[in-house]
């Protein structure tokens, strides 16, 4: 079952150099940041860069809830574990893993679940088609497209709430014409 924690953004990969040190070996198979490949423009040039979809969140897989949950509640540095009440904490239900596991080209070092870049083609009348990559199939969930910034916002429901989340896209034809 894959558990969701909220930490204090910008200390996600310190928390879970905590966990790793602190936790009884074996209690969690996996624990990590979501993140999602993006392009941006610097000094004229695009360049891919890396960034998280959850800032402030850590994901962890277990099997060991209770235990789990018992252990974390000892670490100080753990803000909030989502869905906890007094004893348990609830897992994230199987539609938003499905999700994200369809997202993902792949586990960086096998810590991280990563979501790739969709490439598209813009055509007569700026009619946008996507080519390939985690967009594929969700034309309906897509809110938004900046070309400028390579930007598709995504419109979804996760963890029971309607969200908004970034994914980068890169143009790969423009009116019938390469990039």
């Amino acid at each position: 079952m894959w558990y969701v924690m909220q930490v204090m953004s910008g200390r996600e990969e310190q928390t879970i150099l905590i966990m790793e040190g602190s936790l009884s070996c074996g209690i969690f198979r996996k624990c990590f940041v979501p993140v999602r490949r993006m392009k941006k423009k610097y000094q004229g040039r695009w360049r891919e860069i890396t960034e998280k979809i959850f800032p402030g969140y850590v994901f962890l897989v277990s099997d060991e809830p209770q235990l789990l949950y018992s252990e974390l509640k000892q670490i100080p540095a753990l803000t909030k574990l989502l869905g906890s009440c007094e004893e348990y904490f609830t897992p994230l239900p199987e539609k938003d893993i499905h999700m994200l596991e369809k997202f993902q080209s792949g586990m960086v070092d096998g810590a991280s679940l990563e979501i790739g870049i969709s490439k598209i083609a813009v055509e007569e009348g700026k009619r946008i088609r996507i080519l390939s990559g985690p967009l594929v199939n969700l034309e309906g969930q897509i809110r938004k497209m900046n070309l400028h910034k390579r930007i598709a916002e995504v419109e979804m429901e996760f963890m029971g709430n309607q969200t908004v989340i970034h994914l980068g896209i890169d143009i790969m034809e423009k009116i019938g014409e390469k990039i």
